[in-house]
């Protein structure tokens, strides 16, 4: 794992102070699903357990999902760390949307809304979905307030663990992981450069926004059919 954070950040060996690298391999090539599922779940499991529960010194409890490339879709990977929490079956975990201009998170997951949408409700076993709106208002944008943050600490604050899904890269992503413990970084294989990764790192510690750790997506790994017959 520290070889990919190195391949992006530095040329160094990772010390124990700095960011874990989690690859996740999203799909696996060929018709066989359950093999390529499985293996998701495994390392959503994997990066669960290294970003919240393994933790040095202070604990993590509430993470925002940032990507690099706009283009890279994390919406279902914060569903799926959500749900991996929740599954605990000890823990309140809030799912909540700190993007500022994309389709609210529960139109890109499918989720269905209250007619009347409260604060936050439930879609699973201790799990909850927070909407954008209930501390961002349409009319602010981009435009962050404070008291928007404020807002949004407030909301964090009501659950043992939150996962945020924030925008791509960018200021206004920096501000957010000033409302967290900090941010994870979601690189593109075959397409984030290294240069630029050094250089979000770079403006990350410059705002004193944490960087808890990077996520390798989109990671493609071709396997012979001859071996997807024998499973």
């Amino acid at each position: 794992m520290n070889t990919l954070l190195r391949q992006y950040l530095a040329e160094t060996p990772v010390s124990a102070e700095q960011p874990r690298v989690t690859p996740i391999r999203e799909q696996v090539q060929g018709p066989a699903v359950s093999p390529a599922a499985a293996l998701h779940h495994d390392q959503i499991h994997a990066l669960v357990r290294q970003l919240f529960f393994q933790h040095e010194p202070a604990p993590v409890r509430h993470v925002g999902f940032a990507p690099v490339e706009p283009s890279t879709a994390t919406a279902a990977l914060c569903l799926d760390v959500a749900r991996v929490l929740a599954e605990e079956g000890r823990y309140d975990v809030g799912l909540i949307d700190a993007h500022s201009d994309s389709a609210l998170l529960q139109t890109q997951l499918q989720i269905p809304s209250p007619n009347h949408a409260p604060v936050a409700w439930p879609i699973g076993p201790r799990l909850w979905m927070v909407p954008r709106q209930s501390w961002l208002p349409d009319a602010c944008g981009q435009r962050t307030a404070e008291l928007n943050l404020s807002r949004l600490r407030e909301l964090t604050s009501e659950f043992d663990f939150s996962i945020l899904w924030c925008a791509p890269f960018s200021w206004f992503t920096a501000s957010i992981g000033h409302a967290c413990d900090g941010l994870v970084l979601v690189l593109t294989a075959n397409k984030t450069r290294r240069l630029v990764a050094a250089q979000i790192k770079d403006q990350l510690s410059k705002a004193q926004v944490p960087l808890l750790g990077t996520v390798l997506a989109e990671r493609r790994f071709p396997v012979p059919q001859g071996l997807y017959r024998s499973l």
